[in-house]
């Protein structure tokens, strides 16, 4: 197929030599190749003088069949290599609903406002989107993924503490162990069915089965019914660390953490990652370690 794209280049430009200045090959190596060509293809594809080449008649058939097929396949190679290297044009990237609104907001007004030229298709979703069938270039994913046709980087994690107003604590009185949850209205979420809780200085784990007076697939929404007295919720801290400044929340038990929500950068196996996603997530690995509040931010 090179030495096919050799002779339309040859045909396009009229001779050997202006052929070889344009791709950057030696006269002789032109001449070779050609020679090697019309060999496999067993016909002269070029009647060549001092300086003009021109067409045979099998040499006109071919240049017919493949010139067009050469140049699509050079706009689509000079397509790709621009895309590999430049940080403008499309970047499509899948993540989670809760977390872009709340810790990733301001990372992500941050890189469309530093790479303007970066098009950033931003799709938001709590349910799994396929990234291949999506064709999205990468994902952010909470904990590891099991699927084997992709790539994954964990870049961080983020504590789950217990939360509850302080309204609440006053009428209904604050619990001194995690068993004494279990006398509490607790405030659930569907991502967790039991609360795997860890001391942090001892690392003691102790599990609970907590009868939810309300589930809800939403973090937000928990938080919201947290602030508003109506019980105990486990949430991750870069969700209510603003409430927890203003004193709208206090943590219960502060010495117990649940398991840590982990943040992972996924991409499809079979695709190079390109300019624009290795900007992204490098940027994404910067924010997530000046910025997480008291959790821990991967270093690889």
């Amino acid at each position: 197929m090179n030495d096919i794209a050799l002779f339309v280049h040859i045909v396009q430009q009229g001779d050997l030599s202006s052929a070889g200045r344009y791709l950057g090959l030696p006269l002789a190596t032109v001449t070779r190749r050609l020679q090697k060509l019309e060999q496999h293809l067993g016909c002269r594809l070029l009647h060549r003088s001092a300086r003009q080449c021109v067409l045979t008649q099998e040499g006109e058939v071919y240049y017919q069949a493949y010139a067009n097929l050469v140049e699509q396949f050079e706009q689509t190679q000079r397509r790709l290599s621009e895309d590999m290297t430049e940080l403008r044009g499309r970047l499509k990237v899948l993540a989670p609903t809760n977390i872009s609104h709340g810790f990733f907001r301001p990372m992500w007004l941050g890189f469309t406002r530093t790479y303007p030229d970066i098009q950033l298709e931003l799709l938001l979703g709590n349910q799994l989107q396929d990234l291949v069938k999506s064709q999205a270039d990468m994902a952010i994913r909470i904990g590891p993924q099991q699927d084997s046709l992709l790539y994954q980087q964990k870049l961080g994690q983020i504590d789950k503490v217990l939360v509850a107003s302080p309204h609440y604590l006053k009428q209904y009185g604050e619990p001194y162990t995690p068993s004494d949850i279990k006398g509490h209205r607790i405030i659930g979420t569907t991502m967790a069915s039991k609360w795997k809780l860890s001391h942090r200085e001892t690392g003691t784990c102790q599990e609970i089965y907590p009868r939810y007076s309300g589930t809800f697939n939403d973090t937000s929404l928990a938080k919201y019914l947290a602030c508003d007295a109506q019980g105990i919720a486990l949430l991750p801290l870069t969700e209510v660390q603003p409430e927890l400044e203003s004193g709208e929340l206090v943590q219960v038990l502060p010495q117990w953490l649940g398991e840590p929500r982990e943040i992972y950068l996924v991409w499809p196996s079979g695709q190079l990652m390109n300019a624009k996603a290795k900007c992204l997530r490098n940027y994404l690995k910067e924010y997530i370690q000046r910025h997480l509040p008291r959790a821990y931010a991967a270093t690889a």
